[in-house]
C-alpha cells in the first residue's frame, strides 16, 4: 500500500493482468480491514479487461479489431467469476469481429495458486481439472483457449499440452494494424 499511495492519492487506477494478484486488493485487503488507503486501493483496483470494457463504453478509447474467424474457448480464473469480473472480459471480446467465443462452465482449474504444485496436492488437483475443465477442452480440440490465470494457463499446459493465451496476446494481435486508441 505504501509503494501504491502515490499513484492512489492522485487518482490513478491500479490496473492488473493476473486476476488472484490484483483482486485481491478488492477482496482480501478489504477483509483485513487495512484503514483508508486499503479501501481507496480497493475502489480504484481494476482488471485490465474491466479498465479497457468501462473506458470504451465511455467513448475515451476506440480499439478497432480486425475480424478473427476462429473459435475460442474461455477459461476464467476463479477469483474473476468470484467477483463478477467475467462481464467485462465478454464485453471485450464482443468488440472482435467474427470471434466465435464460449465460456467454460467449469470450476477451479485444481491449481488454486501454488495448491496443485505440491507433491501431497498434485492428484486432487488433476481430479478438480477432470471434473469439466478437461472434458470441455477435449470436446474443441482445434479451439484456441484464453485464461488469464497463469496458474489456470499452467494447469492447462501440463494436462493438454496446449498453450491458452492471455488475453493481452490476444487482443494485441487482433488490434487493427494502423488502429490507434484514441
Amino acid at each position: 500500500l505504501a509503494a501504491l499511495e502515490p499513484q492512489l492519492q492522485r487518482g490513478l487506477p491500479i490496473i492488473g493482468l493476473e486476476p488472484a494478484a490484483l483482486l485481491m486488493l478488492r477482496d482480501e485487503y478489504r477483509q483485513l480491514q487495512l484503514g483508508p488507503l486499503a479501501e481507496l486501493a480497493r475502489k480504484r483496483a481494476l482488471l485490465l479487461e474491466e479498465f479497457l470494457a468501462h473506458e470504451q463504453q465511455a467513448g475515451r478509447l476506440a480499439l478497432r479489431f480486425a475480424p478473427q474467424a476462429r473459435r475460442l474457448l474461455v477459461h476464467g480464473h476463479c477469483h474473476q467469476k468470484a467477483s463478477g469480473a467475467m462481464k467485462s472480459l465478454r464485453r471485450l471480446l464482443k468488440l472482435i469481429p467474427d470471434l466465435d467465443f464460449q465460456f467454460i462452465e467449469a470450476s477451479c482449474c485444481g491449481m488454486a495458486g501454488t495448491f496443485g504444485l505440491e507433491a501431497e496436492h498434485v492428484a486432487l488437483s488433476h481430479q478438480m481439472a477432470a471434473q469439466a475443465l478437461l472434458p470441455a477442452l477435449a470436446l474443441e480440440p482445434e479451439a484456441e483457449l484464453l485464461c488469464n490465470g497463469m496458474a489456470c494457463r499452467h494447469q492447462i499446459q501440463v494436462l493438454t499440452g496446449r498453450q491458452p493465451r492471455h488475453l493481452v496476446s490476444l487482443l494485441l494481435a487482433a488490434l487493427e494494424p494502423d488502429a490507434v486508441p484514441i
